[in-house]
C-alpha cells in the first residue's frame, strides 16, 4: 500500500482543526453568557435600549400562560413601569452553541412588585432561550417558559 500526500495530510489537518473548533465553541459560549446576563441586567432594569439591542427583530418571546409577544410589544410591556424587579435570577444555565445559533435553558426565580398597590409576586420557572448570532453580536430569536 503506498501512502502519499495527501493521504498524510487530512488526519493531520484534522487534528489540527479539532483543536482550534472547540476554541472557536468557547469563545462563542463565552459571548452569549455575556449576552444572557446583559439581557437579565436589562430585564431586571426595565432598560428598553439594552433590551432593543439584545433581541433579533423577529423575536418570539413566549410566557409560561402561553402569550407569545413580538420584540415591540415584549419590550413595551417589560418597560412599562407597572412593576419592578426586586430580584431576578438566572439559575444554573446550560449553553450549547450550535453554528449560528445557541440554544440557552436555565431556571428563572424572581420577584417583582406591582407598582399600584405593592403586592409582590414570585415567579419560578424553566426558560429555553435560542440566540443567533447576527454578525459579530448574539441576539435573543426566541424565548419560551414553563412554570415549575
Amino acid at each position: 500500500m503506498n501512502i502519499g500526500r495527501r493521504e498524510l495530510i487530512l488526519p493531520v489537518l484534522a487534528i489540527g482543526l479539532g483543536g482550534v473548533v472547540p476554541a472557536f465553541a468557547a469563545a462563542d459560549e463565552d459571548a452569549v453568557a455575556k449576552s444572557v446576563e446583559a439581557f437579565r441586567v436589562a430585564q431586571a432594569a426595565a432598560n428598553a435600549e439594552a433590551l432593543a439591542a439584545l433581541c433579533a427583530t423577529e423575536l418570539s418571546y413566549s410566557h409560561s400562560d402561553g402569550h407569545v409577544e413580538d420584540k415591540a410589544t415584549f419590550i413595551a410591556n417589560a418597560t412599562n413601569g407597572k412593576t419592578k424587579w426586586l430580584s431576578l435570577e438566572y439559575k444554573d444555565p446550560k449553553i450549547r452553541v450550535v453554528g449560528p445559533a445557541a440554544i440557552v435553558r436555565f431556571n428563572w426565580v424572581g420577584e417583582s412588585e406591582a407598582i399600584a398597590d405593592g403586592k409582590k409576586s414570585s415567579t419560578n420557572l424553566h426558560i429555553l432561550m435560542n440566540w443567533q448570532k447576527q454578525g459579530e453580536d448574539w441576539k435573543l430569536l426566541s424565548r419560551a417558559a414553563t412554570k415549575l
